[in-house]
């Protein structure tokens, strides 16, 4: 209770007491002594049981005033920790739905049976996203969001913005109005299945949640960095390559097509001055992008790529400065993306651009896991899932590079 509210209370029991005409109180009991009058007695008796109970009501408010608050921060930690320690020692662990049910009931929206599984408490599923933007590489510079249902629709002007000066007096001309196109994030349904044995669940040293966060973030994050790189939006997300792409710039192509950069040569860097050609990538993304721009390919490209050198013989490539700290290529950092193809004819191997303007993850909150000990004895499997979608936004932020004549 707060002062405040203690002092309200205060204030209500004088105000009572006060009502009860305490000096009127004090003039009967002084006469029934002298009387003996038996009607006035009772009148007094009842008015000191009053009296009594505001005072005992008192007491209790003081003392609740007096005892430390706990903080909302720290009362929804104390749930928060409740709940995983439901989920982990009672469904995980053991397999015991009747417990984790009886929890659902306390708090609210933690198990889902009818629709086959249980959903992982908030903060186990915060975890798994934490690990999954360490593991894939485009969740790490993509913007994502979360969306409550399948229907998520983004509206993106197509025809840029309407506007004008004037002065302070002057008529305001009509503005054009402007053209959106409405892009759906196409979401499919991933899912893991990672094993244990009971032995393993048994032990009070082994840490579950870790176990559990790490296999299904591992398990999540191979399939769907695949998926936005190189899905093909049915059943699962659009991926960055997935897109058409054309030679034309911004002004000229179509809304949705990337824009490619051709190499000149099938299959390889121009021979003379190889980096030049990155150079030209860079560029051809317009300045408003470049801030937050980086590079993504994979292993075997940025091998090739690490061995140019300027004219003064200094590598263009730079490893990261801090521990953490992404490597840079022309000052701008590097992704290590696996899905990404190798060199070869006429293949799209370097994406560089503002992947958090131009790429968009969508991901549906929850992740519901079912139990299974029968189907693969002596290993108790957890059949995991969650909804995820990806689609490019903006055409304009990702320019690739395209190993061919042109």
């Amino acid at each position: 209770m707060t002062e405040q509210s203690a002092a309200s209370a205060s204030y209500e029991i004088k105000a009572a007491v006060d009502g009860l005409g305490y000096d009127e109180f004090k003039m009967d009991q002084a006469m029934a002594e002298n009387t003996g009058g038996g009607e006035l007695q009772e009148k007094l008796d009842r008015l000191n049981s009053e009296v009594s109970q505001l005072e005992e009501r008192m007491q209790m408010i003081s003392r609740a005033a007096a005892r430390p608050r706990m903080s909302s921060d720290a009362a929804m930690e104390t749930e928060e920790n409740e709940q995983k320690s439901y989920f982990l020692d009672n469904y995980v662990r053991r397999g015991s739905e009747a417990e984790i049910a009886q929890f659902e009931a306390k708090s609210l929206n933690i198990g889902t049976p009818s629709d086959g599984g249980y959903a992982v408490p908030e903060v186990i599923d915060e975890n798994i996203d934490r690990l999954l933007t360490d593991i894939s590489p485009v969740r790490s510079v993509a913007n994502v969001v979360q969306v409550g249902s399948s229907n998520y629709k983004k509206l993106i002007s197509t025809t840029g913005p309407a506007s004008g000066w004037v002065g302070e007096t002057a008529a305001r001309p009509e503005t054009d109005t402007p053209n959106f196109a409405e892009i759906t994030p196409p979401l499919g349904e991933i899912y893991a299945n990672p094993a244990a044995t009971q032995a393993m669940l048994d032990d009070a040293f082994f840490d579950v949640e870790a176990w559990l966060s790490e296999e299904l973030a591992t398990e999540f994050g191979a399939m769907e960095g695949a998926a936005f790189i190189n899905g093909n939006g049915v059943n699962k997300p659009k991926g960055i390559l997935s897109y058409a792409t054309d030679v034309a710039d911004d002004s000229a192509r179509a809304f949705g097509t990337l824009q490619h950069i051709p190499t000149g040569v099938a299959g390889d860097f121009p021979a003379s001055d190889p980096a030049d050609i990155l150079v030209d990538l860079v560029h051809e993304l317009r300045p408003a992008y470049r801030q937050g721009a980086v590079f993504l390919m994979n292993t075997n490209t940025l091998a090739q790529i690490r061995k140019f050198k300027d004219t003064d013989g200094n590598y263009l490539w730079r490893p990261g400065l801090g521990e953490g700290a992404p490597a840079t290529l022309l000052g701008y950092p590097v992704m290590e993306a696996e899905d990404m193809p190798d060199i070869a004819a006429d293949s799209l191997s370097i994406a560089f651009g503002n992947f958090n303007r131009g790429y968009l993850i969508a991901d549906r909150m929850g992740t519901r896991i079912l139990r299974d000990p029968y189907s693969n004895k002596p290993f108790v499997h957890f059949y995991a899932t969650r909804r995820t979608g990806g689609a490019v936004v903006n055409s304009e932020a990702i320019k690739l590079l395209k190993f061919s004549i042109a």
